[in-house]
């Protein structure tokens, strides 16, 4: 809810001065009044916040046919969808503002020109949103604001989280099904990952690298969450999977926080990458799961920064030697309570 908020209220104040300028630009003289002003910022900031409301339930609800149709396709039929919607709504919000019903020389002049203009709006905001889902809206924004033009160094969370026997799965399903399945699996557990407020760093192969920013040296313990959060949609999931790939999808999560070298690299295709000991020791953490059979492995680093939880069980195994890595690191295993995974499951 917080995440669509933000947005919407920048987009409320975008719609108020574009219904003012709307009134200013396409209207007579005769009819420029504080009153005529207002309702038509009212009437631009009510009409831009159902757009959103669009596009929100097209995500949410709507959005998996359209994703499944080539990006030009989903792109029209977003931006003619959202106009359509808008243009219902600017006639009954005629009748609510001005207190009169549809005349045939607003139908004529007016109602042509919102509808226009909204068209106009949607297909860029729309291109901006695919642009924002490809690429992801921090990396974005860090492009843009050229952030790591030059090597930074901040702490961040890392998790290194990878599908469980990919490659037995490959011989036994085929490479283009694995490739549906790993799909399939990456868009249902991004819903997770957001809601956690976690960034999807990279896919790199069946691992999906997730970071959380450590603010003022205290790691969110959402990062856990997250984790918890994966298990339990997929077990929410796990009949649709059964019928879809006759699998149920498991996976293997390691978790670290430390200093991360942070730089914008390439040119062609400009990319933000991770560089750093925090990286490495993240990466061989997911891959000791395999090792000590864990479905989740955390570092001392991390659980020493984080707050105690109850709901928690955690197992240290002791200082473990990671492959490639010359000094010893200390590693606990995590997992919840069984009281705690079956409230989360119920509710």
């Amino acid at each position: 809810m917080r995440r669509a908020m933000r947005p919407a209220i920048v987009l409320a104040v975008f719609g108020l001065l574009v219904g003012g300028l709307f009134r200013y630009v396409f209207d007579e003289s005769s009819a420029a009044s504080v009153a005529n002003y207002l309702r038509s910022a009212l009437e631009g900031a009510a009409l831009t916040l159902t757009a959103w409301g669009t596009h929100l339930y097209l995500t949410a609800f709507g959005g998996g046919w359209l994703r499944k149709r080539p990006l030009i396709v989903e792109l029209i039929a977003r931006s003619v969808i959202m106009a359509t919607v808008v243009a219902i709504a600017a006639m009954a919000l005629e009748v609510v503002l001005y207190g009169h019903g549809i005349e045939a020389k607003w139908i004529g002049e007016s109602f042509p020109k919102i509808i226009g203009t909204s068209l106009l709006l949607s297909i860029p905001i729309t291109a901006f949103y695919e642009l924002i889902r490809m690429i992801g809206g921090r990396t974005l924004l860090n492009v843009v604001l050229g952030r790591y033009r030059r090597p930074v160094r901040e702490q961040r969370v890392l998790l290194f989280l990878d599908l469980v026997g990919s490659t037995t799965l490959a011989e036994t399903m085929g490479e283009l099904r694995v490739q549906e399945l790993l799909t399939r699996f990456f868009f249902d557990i991004d819903e997770a990952i957001v809601s956690h407020d976690g960034e999807v760093h990279a896919y790199v192969g069946d691992e999906v690298i997730v970071t959380w920013p450590v603010h003022a040296g205290q790691p969110s313990p959402r990062c856990l969450d997250c984790v918890f959060a994966i298990e339990d949609l997929l077990t929410q999931r796990a009949d649709r999977y059964r019928r879809e790939f006759g699998v149920v999808p498991a996976f293997r999560a390691g978790i670290h926080a430390g200093p991360v070298v942070i730089s914008e690299c390439g040119d062609s295709r400009r990319q933000i990458a991770y560089f750093g000991d925090t990286v490495n020791v993240t990466a061989r953490l997911q891959q000791h799961c395999k090792e000590v059979g864990r479905a989740l492995l955390v570092s001392g680093e991390l659980l020493r920064l984080l707050p105690p939880a109850d709901d928690l069980v955690i197992d240290p195994l002791g200082s473990t030697q990671l492959r490639g890595r010359a000094a010893p690191i200390e590693v606990f295993a995590v997992a919840r309570r069984p009281a705690a995974a079956v409230q989360a499951y119920s509710s």
